[in-house]
């Protein structure tokens, strides 16, 4: 495949590994308001960088003008007004942002416009669409639940949690409603309920809680009977932020702060993200189970995906950067490849629905060392 031209919109921890990884073949742009960012790729890295505020609608649309695919890593409140601005440029896109919008709003332009998009193309929401989708195809499936979370290795009071990603989209799973599939019925509850206790080898007991984490699912396997999706964090953190959420810390409506109107939420961020962020080199990992369950070729089956991975001491990288970024280029290559074409906005559910994809996004990881392991359990 020849050399082509890509740019990076968004220059934090996983645009920086998307862009890393790509460029091992191809021209690759950074764009970022964040000089600092763009500084560390430009003198590291073969990546050429650009300084740019992506929440202007123009701007983007000129910028991308003469790139072959775009790649948007950007926070999840930009994401949906970003994706629209490149389908209506008319360039192909890989998305990851964890935008509150439906996305597949977008679908009709994206048609029209004859662009591939393919969206929520992260860790989670990400592999285990493309992983149900897969399955989807060869089996009846009954039950659909994944359990994912990223972590530091060492745990720090109070909160036991460093974000490997925007602290703002972290507070939004705290904060928007959790939908799921039960016996059929789609259900709602609020984010943080229903904790379990969820062991892991080599991780220990993690505590699991609902978030809004199924998204397109909700839509493109509607014909599951049971679905849910659960994020991961060690045992105390939830009742820390359950009691911040309660005391009104992560309200949107603005209140007066000495004559200046704030919204808590946006407060709240911004102190957290001095608790929450990781340093350049702190160890992570990242802990992800999937299971489905369901007839194939007569049989119940019960097949369970478990990934466990660690920052990267040689490239720097932190896991949830790897897991997320590699996803997202390893589906940048499908459409560069022309493995993948199609025209509209695809979630990687639809993405997986097609085998040769699916073995292509597995290997592109593995040879990453960002490793599923696969097992069966007999069903008593």
């Amino acid at each position: 495949m020849d050399k082509q031209k890509i740019i990076v919109l968004g220059a934090g921890m996983v645009g920086k590994a998307i862009a890393i990884d790509l460029a091992k073949k191809h021209e690759v742009w950074a764009a970022d308001i964040d000089q600092q960012s763009l500084d560390y790729l430009s003198a590291n890295f073969p990546i050429k960088t650009v300084g740019v505020n992506l929440m202007e609608e123009e701007g983007v649309q000129a910028l991308v003008a003469e790139f072959d695919l775009v790649v948007s890593a950007v926070p999840g409140f930009m994401g949906f007004d970003v994706l629209k601005t490149v389908i209506d440029a008319g360039k192909n896109i890989v998305d990851i942002s964890f935008m509150p919008e439906d996305f597949m709003a977008l679908n009709t332009l994206a048609a029209k416009k004859g662009v591939t998009a393919i969206t929520d193309c992260g860790i989670a929401p990400g592999m285990p669409n493309l992983i149900l989708g897969y399955h989807n195809e060869l089996m009846e499936i009954e039950n659909f639940k994944y359990y994912v979370g990223g972590l530091p290795q060492v745990k720090v009071y109070p909160f036991y949690y460093k974000a490997p990603f925007s602290p703002i989209d972290v507070v939004e799973e705290y904060t928007r409603p959790a939908r799921f599939i039960e016996k059929g019925k789609h259900m709602t509850k609020p984010a943080m309920s229903e904790p379990e206790m969820v062991f892991f080898d080599r991780v220990g007991t993690l505590e699991a809680f609902y978030t809004d984490g199924l998204r397109s699912l909700l839509i493109n396997m509607a014909h599951i009977p049971n679905m849910k999706e659960k994020t991961l964090r060690y045992p105390g953190h939830i009742q820390l932020v359950r009691a911040l959420k309660t005391a009104g810390f992560f309200d949107k409506e603005p209140i007066m702060v000495n004559n200046v109107s704030i919204r808590p939420i946006d407060f709240t961020s911004k102190v957290l993200i001095r608790d929450w962020q990781l340093d350049p080199e702190e160890r992570e990992f990242t802990v992800m189970r999937i299971e489905l369950q369901g007839k194939q070729d007569g049989a119940m089956r019960t097949i369970v995906y478990d990934l466990y991975d660690v920052y990267d001491d040689n490239e720097k990288l932190s896991s949830m950067a790897r897991t997320t970024g590699f996803t997202a280029t390893a589906n940048a290559e499908l459409i560069l490849s022309g493995c993948f074409g199609g025209k509209g906005v695809f979630p990687l559910e639809l993405v997986g629905m097609d085998f040769d994809c699916f073995g292509f996004v597995m290997d592109y990881l593995k040879d990453r060392k960002v490793v599923f392991h696969i097992k069966e359990l007999s069903d008593q």
